[in-house]
């Protein structure tokens, strides 16, 4: 599994402004390079290389790896679009690789500038530090909000893996952000909280509409979005954590294309439009694959109106959002966690081999 690691920068002043002239040239030149290829007719690096190679290190001052580099931008570039020409941002990412970068323990790094190599601290997480030893090959030189991060693509060895006899079911939703088939409930009463209060501040500041305002807006947006990504992290890795502990598989509900199938009331579509679900899955499915355990995903349809009990599917079993009463056998439960055990039942039907499933027994 390939994974990437953020390392933040703790540049000088004098670095700050040697690393976003360097990264500034570098796309420029990425720019020219395209350019010239676009109007030649031609996208691959070879080419591109012949044409662009001398003029990129003499117009921008590039050393001869960055110019081998800026022309690999606009190389990866046409390889996604040959229709279009790119422009790259300024501040865009930079790629590093070994001859233009290394790492001076496991604090420093070497970073090449037009003005030389410049030794710049760095610091990270516990995150980092265990998988510090496994990163290899290039990494990215990124800008944002005024801060230089260097993020690395690392490979890590799946987990050993676990061949689970059961499930955990786990219903995601709005409300209750996710709800297991053990009655764990991860309510989303923060995110809530944080989205109410948040989206009366961008109210009043797009009234105001000033350059001031709009700045705010963008803080609040990336605050919100650090928090959910937070919330999705810690909630993730308990739902793998108990998996793994119970020796079980993971089943989630396959939610794609849930936003246009769906219709909700116009007050409710500022929440149902934060609702981070995908990127949720994507953290339990990464975090388990680490872990050896399994995830399937299943069809949704009608989880939430089957009894888990007998099995009796309708729609007046669906008392209220919170309520699940079945009218066949007057089982009662609460809706999501009913779903849940309808989703870790259809996760192990699913896995099972053809001649164990009903009617079809040898």
């Amino acid at each position: 599994m390939v994974l990437t690691l953020q390392l933040r920068l703790l540049p000088t002043a004098k670095q700050a402004a040697q690393l976003r002239a360097t990264m500034r040239a570098f796309n420029a030149a990425a720019t020219y390079a395209a350019r010239v290829g676009f109007e030649a007719g031609l996208r691959s690096q070879p080419s591109i290389h012949r044409l662009t190679y001398y003029q990129l290190r003499e117009k921008f001052g590039l050393s001869s790896q960055m110019a081998v580099r800026a022309i690999g931008k606009a190389v990866e570039y046409f390889a996604r679009d040959k229709t279009v020409c790119p422009v790259f941002r300024p501040d865009g990412a930079m790629t590093y690789d070994e001859r233009l970068m290394s790492f001076k323990g496991m604090d420093t790094v070497s970073l090449l500038t037009l003005d030389g190599r410049e030794l710049v601290p760095l610091i990270y997480g516990e995150y980092q530090r265990q998988r510090f030893d496994r990163m290899k090959g290039q990494v990215d030189l990124v800008l944002r909000d005024g801060q230089f991060y260097l993020y690395a693509s690392i490979t890590v060895p799946d987990g050993a893996p676990i061949e689970p006899a059961d499930f955990l079911g786990v219903d995601l939703g709005i409300v209750n952000l996710a709800t297991d088939s053990d009655g764990t409930t991860h309510t989303g009463e923060a995110v809530e909280r944080v989205r109410r209060k948040h989206t009366k501040q961008r109210r009043a500041l797009q009234r105001r509409n000033t350059r001031g305002a709009k700045k705010k807006l963008k803080r609040i947006a990336k605050k919100e979005s650090r928090f959910r990504r937070h919330e999705n992290h810690c909630i993730s890795k308990q739902i793998v954590q108990a998996a793994k502990d119970t020796a079980r598989g993971i089943g989630v509900e396959d939610l794609t294309h849930i936003r246009e199938r769906a219709t909700v009331r116009r007050k409710q579509r500022n929440r149902q439009g934060g609702w981070a679900f995908a990127q949720l899955r994507a953290f339990v499915e990464y975090k388990a694959a680490l872990a050896g355990v399994r995830v399937v995903a299943v069809d949704p349809r009608n989880t939430s109106r089957t009894c888990s009990q007998c099995g009796h599917c309708e729609k007046g079993n669906r008392k209220s959002q919170a309520e699940f009463r079945c009218l066949h056998c007057d089982h009662s439960i609460s809706a999501d966690f009913n779903a849940a055990r309808n989703i870790a039942s259809r996760a192990q039907a699913a896995c099972k081999p053809a001649s164990e499933l009903p009617g079809l027994a040898a």
